[in-house]
């Protein structure tokens, strides 16, 4: 097996191969170095998020809601699922799962997360999954300014990315699997991968490229890569934490439409990270485009913004990552048995866990057995592809710039935005 990639993916995939068969011969082949893209550039959120809601899932060909459920299920257990593979093979990823509270921070924001909750409940999710909380409750878990109330769910452990994914590929390589960094691929066809070395041929190749994908020949409209930056303050002290919160180590947002998320580190840093990066024409991912010092200082504002305790404390670390998008927002995961080829990707930022998951359907498919992962309703999903440029850069950016705008309606308005609602088909049903 030739996997393409060594981010979470690439590296669950060979993990769950390798203990499943050790006779498995398995490469991976990383431009960079094994971690190099958002597997290790992210917030650090293991979550339960998917990137299709329930709604969407359930109107895929052959789904319905039982299987919308399913695939939630999963995704919760994968949470576990992750932590427990950190602890087995004794990954230090500084993980510790304290789940996610999401204030509201105005009235339309308020409104936002009662739908939520109500939504939830239409499918059968219950408290344990996802809670309402009024204003006292969410304050104890995060006193952010201006908080009206807002949700929680256990579902979530923050993780130390950079440590998970290298962890995972010395454990990979303990394993038997061998990983070529500093080798590109330039293209995947049946039986083989091209890079700038040479060509690896192989049984199956698993292209596990997320962000990247439009970097290899004829894949340029598959994904479209968008940056998510982040931003780290130095270790703050008790006195601070003690105003701000997040005794359980909670990750965190708010109910804006333009996401942010941040997390309390294990060393006590706060750490907060947002979209907002512009798309580059052609799918291009330039030199430099994590380090936006403009998008760096809006989040510094933003979190001083929304957490004043933060006020003067020194912020010390700044980087970003690419994400992948594909066109309907509905990550998938398959095997072309014709081809040979498979592939996982398309996480839209909620990657950490759902990698775990894809690398585990993707051993059950490779291996050719029937399970419960071969029929959720991701599997074998395959979204359309983007439109050309320019359309491509002006759709991208219009629906960032558009998140902004209904931000800023709902400041004003106090009412969830119509703009938002109008963007929800394009958005996954977010």
């Amino acid at each position: 097996m030739a996997v393409v990639g060594a981010g979470l993916t690439g590296l669950w995939t060979a993990y769950y191969l390798l203990r499943a068969d050790p006779t498995l011969r398995v490469v991976l082949l990383e431009a960079e170095t094994a971690g190099f893209g958002a597997s290790g550039r992210n917030g650090g959120w293991c979550s339960a998020l998917f990137p299709s809601s329930l709604s969407s899932l359930s109107r895929l060909p052959g789904s319905g809601r039982e299987a919308a459920l399913a695939q939630h299920r999963a995704m919760r257990a994968t949470v576990d699922e992750v932590l427990r593979v950190a602890a087995v093979e004794r990954i230090d990823a500084a993980a510790h799962k304290g789940g996610t509270v999401v204030v509201a921070r105005s009235p339309a924001q308020l409104a936002s997360a009662r739908a939520e909750v109500a939504a939830a409940r239409t499918w059968g999710r219950g408290e344990d999954d996802l809670v309402l909380l009024d204003e006292a409750a969410a304050r104890r878990r995060l006193d952010a300014a201006g908080t009206l109330g807002g949700t929680y769910t256990p579902d979530c452990a923050a993780v130390h990315p950079a440590r998970l994914v290298r962890g995972l590929a010395r454990v990979v390589e303990r394993l038997g699997g061998t990983v070529y960094e500093q080798t590109r691929a330039l293209a995947v066809s049946p039986g083989s991968v091209r890079t700038h070395r040479g060509t690896v041929r192989a049984q199956i190749v698993v292209r596990a490229t997320e962000g990247y994908t439009p970097d290899l020949d004829g894949l340029r409209r598959d994904v479209v890569p968008v940056s998510s930056l982040v931003v780290a303050t130095a270790p703050l002290p008790d006195e601070v934490w003690e105003r701000i919160g997040l005794r359980e180590r909670e990750t965190f947002s708010d109910h804006r439409n333009l996401i942010v998320y941040g997390q309390r580190t294990a060393d006590g840093r706060l750490v907060f990270g947002g979209r907002g990066a512009p798309y580059r024409f052609g799918s291009r991912i330039p030199r430099g485009y994590d380090r936006d010092s403009a998008v760096f200082a809006r989040l510094r504002r933003t979190a001083v913004e929304m957490l004043p305790a933060l006020a003067g404390a020194e912020f010390t670390h700044a980087w970003g990552g690419v994400l992948g998008i594909p066109r309907d927002w509905c990550a998938s995961v398959g095997l072309d048995r014709r081809s040979g080829i498979a592939w996982a990707g398309g996480y839209v930022g909620d990657g950490v866990s759902t990698t775990n998951l894809a690398g585990r359907t993707l051993r059950d498919l490779v291996l050719g057995d029937d399970t419960e992962l071969t029929r959720l309703p991701w599997v074998d999903h395959r979204s359309r592809r983007w439109e050309p440029e320019p359309l491509r850069w002006l759709g991208v950016n219009a629906g960032l710039r558009a998140m902004t705008f209904a931000d800023v309606e709902e400041r004003l308005t106090g009412r969830p935005s119509r703009i938002a609602r109008a963007m929800a088909p394009l958005t996954g049903g977010h």
